[in-house]
């Protein structure tokens, strides 16, 4: 078999499993739409918990989407596949979704992006949050609208940028600056008993 036949392959082999256990369809489905939110408020729950090193995490992970959504648009401009409900008979299709470019996944870059800065981060607990990513990246197998080549590359690209994001922007000294002269006018707006440069 080729590439898009062993592509099409491992997505049928996913995506048929909705046929064969309608009754997780909507689990499926509640993974790859709604989870975002989750996503976001993890994101303000830990920018508010005003601890340096949060913060630092959040913006990491804002860098590292920001990276890794350039990366998967030069790849997207090397490889073209519309999604697998526009191109293939027979798919369960629960998502209702335009037909475009499909390569790389954006949900996974997004999901890896921020649940890797997490797991780097947060060495006990940060694994939960990739465990997260991955039950995104096989959702949106799952529900018709992308190959398991689409996540997998969302995916590493994702990592990538993570790892040289986490290696190179805490240690830049204007990301330090600019986060002290935002935590100085946040102190004044919202003043608090104490705050905790730790973990």
């Amino acid at each position: 078999m080729d590439g898009m036949e062993i592509n099409i392959h491992y997505f049928r082999l996913i995506n048929d499993m909705g046929k064969q256990y309608p009754s997780l369809n909507p689990a499926f489905f509640v993974i790859a739409e709604y989870t975002v939110y989750v996503l976001a408020l993890s994101a303000l729950v830990y920018w508010f918990t005003r601890k340096n090193r949060n913060r630092i995490m959040v913006v990491c992970a804002g860098f590292t989407f920001v990276l890794a959504e350039v990366l998967g648009k030069i790849a997207g401009s090397f490889h073209y596949n519309a999604q697998p409900f526009a191109e293939l008979s027979d798919v369960n299709q629960l998502v209702v979704k335009a037909v475009n470019n499909s390569f790389p996944s954006d949900h996974t870059i997004l999901f890896f992006s921020f649940c890797m800065t997490y797991w780097l981060f947060k060495k006990k607990d940060g694994f939960l949050w990739m465990i997260l990513a991955i039950c995104v990246g096989i959702s949106r197998i799952w529900v018709g609208v992308h190959y398991p080549a689409d996540v997998i590359v969302g995916a590493l690209i994702s990592i990538g940028s993570a790892l040289t994001i986490y290696l190179i922007v805490p240690r830049l000294r204007v990301v330090q600056k600019m986060l002290e002269l935002y935590e100085k006018a946040e102190h004044a707006i919202l003043p608090s008993k104490s705050k905790s440069k730790g973990f």
